[in-house]
């Protein structure tokens, strides 16, 4: 199913991203949104099973959500949800 089909999974509050990932993104003409609709429908990226079930059974526990995403070259991103919802935030795996 292509990821314009899906649907959201739960709220994201307000959305970030930090200054360099968005610097960064710009430079290389990325879009962050795309990343950010990924999560924010279920599609966690470069996980591995058992945290793709994590975020799974946040969805009914009220938990953390977290996405991952292998970007150009060794770039990796993360996307995560706190777990009241209130805010979702993407930043380079080096600045977790």
């Amino acid at each position: 199913m292509g990821i314009h089909l899906m649907q959201p999974r739960f709220q994201l509050g307000s959305t970030y991203a930090t200054a360099a990932v968005t610097a960064w993104a710009t430079r290389n003409d990325i879009d962050l949104a795309s990343y950010m609709r990924r999560h924010h429908c279920g599609d966690w990226g470069d996980l591995d099973a058992g945290d793709k079930q994590a975020n799974e059974d946040a969805l009914g526990h009220g938990t953390q959500i977290f996405s991952a995403y292998h970007l150009t070259g060794d770039r990796k991103i993360y996307v995560i949800t706190e777990a009241d919802r209130s805010m979702t935030t993407v930043l380079f795996a080096t600045e977790y």
